[in-house]
C-alpha cells in the first residue's frame, strides 16, 4: 500500500482486487449484482428479515420487538442471519430483495404478493405505517420525526463509513481522515445533544422510529460500545445524549432487539437467529454452547 503522503491519484481509477486492505472491506467490489446462487430461507411468520446485528440491523429488530410489546401480533418475524464477512449479501436471493447488497432487507409476506423493502430507514417507515405506531399522525410532529429519521440516514456515512472505518478498521491510520471524520462525528453529537437538552426524545415528547434509528449509532457511541471510541470522542461531554441513550437502552424491547442477529460480544448477548419469542430464553449463544 502506498503511503498516503506519496499517493497521486491516476487519471483513471482501476480496481485492484484486495485493495480494500481490511477483512471488513475485502469482499467489496466496484460492481453490483450476485456473485453466486443462493436462495433465501423462508420461515413461518409474515415478516422475513435478513440481517446482521450491526447498528443498521438493530434499528429494525428493535422496532419489531417494540411492536410486539404493544400487542401487534402481525409483527411476528423470522430474523435470518446474513454473514456479510462471508459474502451472504451477494447471494442471488439476497440481491433479489436488496439490489444494493446491504443489510437489513425485509420481505412482507402477509398479503397476496410479497413486498420487499430495503434500506433501514425505509423499513422503519414501512413498518410504522403498516402498524400505525411510533410515527406521529399529525403533520407537524410527523415532519419532525421524519426529519430526524433522515438526519440519521444522512449522517451514517460520516459515522460508519467515515469515522468508524478509518478509526477502527482501516489497515493504515491516516491522521487527516480520522481528524476529518472525528470532527464531523462530534459535530453531529453536538447537534443531537442540543436537541435532547429540551426534549425527552429526539422528535419531541414521544418515543418514535427516529429514536430507534439514531440510538444504535449515537447511543452506542455515548455508551462506549461503538468502535470503543468513547474516550477518544469525549462522549461524557454529551450529557443529554447519554441520558437519552441510557433511558432507551433500559427498554425491554430494545434489550431484546439489539441482540438479534448479533455475532460478536458476550455469548449471552448473541441471538444469531430469531424465529420465536422464546428464542431469547433458549437460543442465545451461551445457551447453545451449554447444550453442545
Amino acid at each position: 500500500m502506498t503511503d498516503s503522503s506519496d499517493y497521486v491519484p491516476p487519471k483513471v481509477w482501476t480496481w485492484n482486487r484486495g485493495s480494500g486492505g481490511s477483512p471488513v472491506t475485502s469482499l467489496n467490489r466496484p460492481t453490483a449484482g450476485a456473485t453466486h446462487e443462493k436462495e433465501l430461507p423462508v420461515g413461518r411468520h409474515p415478516l422475513q428479515l435478513y440481517s446482521l446485528g450491526t447498528p443498521n440491523g438493530q434499528k429494525v429488530t428493535v422496532l419489531l420487538e417494540e411492536l410486539l410489546a404493544l400487542g401487534h401480533s402481525g409483527a411476528e418475524y423470522d430474523a435470518w442471519l446474513i454473514r456479510i464477512g462471508e459474502g451472504d449479501q451477494f447471494g442471488s436471493g439476497f440481491v433479489a430483495v436488496n439490489p444494493n447488497s446491504k443489510i437489513p432487507a425485509l420481505v412482507d409476506r402477509s398479503g397476496p404478493n410479497p413486498i420487499r423493502v430495503f434500506e433501514s430507514g425505509a423499513i422503519l417507515l414501512y413498518l410504522a405505517e403498516k402498524f400505525g405506531a411510533f410515527l406521529p399522525s399529525e403533520a407537524g410532529p410527523r415532519a419532525e420525526c421524519l426529519s430526524w429519521l433522515f438526519w440519521q440516514m444522512g449522517s451514517a456515512p460520516y459515522l460508519g463509513g467515515g469515522f468508524g472505518h478509518f478509526y477502527a478498521y482501516a489497515p493504515v491510520k491516516i491522521e487527516y481522515a480520522i481528524d476529518r471524520f472525528a470532527m464531523e462525528t462530534k459535530r453531529l453529537l453536538d447537534v443531537l445533544d442540543r436537541r435532547l437538552a429540551d426534549n425527552e426524545y429526539v422528535a419531541g415528547p414521544e418515543y418514535t422510529i427516529a429514536d430507534m434509528a439514531i440510538w444504535p449509532w449515537y447511543g452506542g457511541l455515548a455508551q462506549g460500545r461503538l468502535y470503543e471510541a468513547g474516550e477518544f470522542l469525549s462522549v461524557q461531554d454529551y450529557r443529554h445524549v447519554r441520558r437519552w441513550a441510557d433511558a432507551i437502552g433500559e427498554r425491554p424491547a430494545v434489550k431484546r432487539g439489539r441482540i438479534v442477529n448479533r455475532t460478536s460480544g458476550e455469548p449471552s448477548e448473541q441471538l444469531h437467529e430469531r424465529h420465536d419469542a422464546s428464542d431469547f430464553d433458549t437460543m442465545t449463544q451461551d445457551k447453545v454452547a451449554a447444550r453442545d
